[in-house]
């Protein structure tokens, strides 16, 4: 199974999808989150959103994309001014401690299992220091977002268990929020 088909690929690569995450997604998303001199973004894809967080992070910006042809893609496009590199969340090529905050958005979805999720889960406490915060926004599951991913890696996560998970990955007190399709969390390493 692909990760993403074709009409999802288009829908994600559109300047339609930029606009939207800079305008809505993102503020949303990170309402009341402080990134700070070290972030950490997991599974930029297309790279929506890494732009808007390499204007708005105050420093140091990482992310880590599993494909490789999107990593070679978002290497050129930010070369020196974003670590971009290829890996899994779930087996993170960074030391411990080494980010102020991991964030995600819409891509927990694509995590093949949720045992794989609840691995990147530990995996974004591993790399936070103590007190950062672990911060995203994924798609609530619903017949059109299914219909979306139609031959798409396609595993939603139910925003009530993802506290509980967050909690058994060793961080601190989860809050979700949802919003109109969609949810978003934060947590705290302690």
């Amino acid at each position: 199974m692909a990760s993403m088909n074709r009409l999802h690929q288009w829908i994600c690569s559109s300047d339609r999808w930029a606009r939207g995450v800079e305008r809505k997604l993102l503020p949303w998303a990170l309402d009341g989150v402080e990134l700070g001199t070290g972030t950490l973004e997991i599974g930029p894809g297309y790279g929506a959103t890494t732009r808007v967080l390499a204007r708005r992070a105050p420093g140091h910006l990482s992310v880590l994309e599993v494909d490789a042809e999107f990593a070679k893609k978002l290497q050129d496009v930010y070369a020196g001014r974003v670590e971009v590199v290829h890996g899994d969340g779930a087996s993170m090529p960074f030391p411990d401690g080494g980010f102020d905050t991991v964030v995600c958005f819409t891509m927990l979805h694509h995590v093949p299992s949720p045992e794989q999720q609840d691995r990147l889960f530990a995996e974004a406490r591993r790399v936070l220091r103590p007190g950062g915060v672990f911060a995203g926004c994924d798609g609530c599951a619903s017949t059109a977002f299914r219909l979306l991913h139609l031959g798409d890696t396609y595993v939603p996560v139910p925003p009530e268990t993802l506290p509980r998970r967050l909690r058994a990955a060793g961080f601190g007190p989860a809050e979700v929020t949802l919003g109109k399709g969609r949810f978003r969390f934060r947590a705290v390493r302690e």
